[in-house]
């Protein structure tokens, strides 16, 4: 069961909107590679706003998300892409409903 996750909100720098949804796009390869990610959800909020969310079953699957590749990448192009740097919001997990 899904116990803690994360909450990302993101806003594109003008003119960086298709750049934004694209880069996230591809975050998807590198999180099938970690085992311990249950969901992982990239999602467009409006023209400009988008946001990261992903739930993980314990402690040690999102401190290993925070410390791998994805993470990584957003940090790096976090300066050209977004107008504020990321967010990274800790969540505890209340309920979930996953597909078995």
């Amino acid at each position: 069961m899904v116990t803690v996750g994360l909450w990302v909100p993101l806003e594109a720098k003008p003119g960086k909107e298709q750049a934004v949804a694209d880069f996230l796009e591809s975050g998807r390869a590198l999180v099938d590679e970690e085992p311990g990610t249950t969901a992982w959800f990239a999602v467009r909020l409006g023209p400009t706003s988008f946001a990261i969310f992903d739930v993980f079953d314990d402690e040690s699957g999102r401190d290993a998300h925070l410390s791998g590749k994805v993470a990584e990448a957003l940090m790096a192009k976090a300066d050209d892409l977004f107008a504020t740097p990321p967010d990274i919001q800790k969540v505890d997990v209340i309920e979930a409903k996953l597909a078995s």
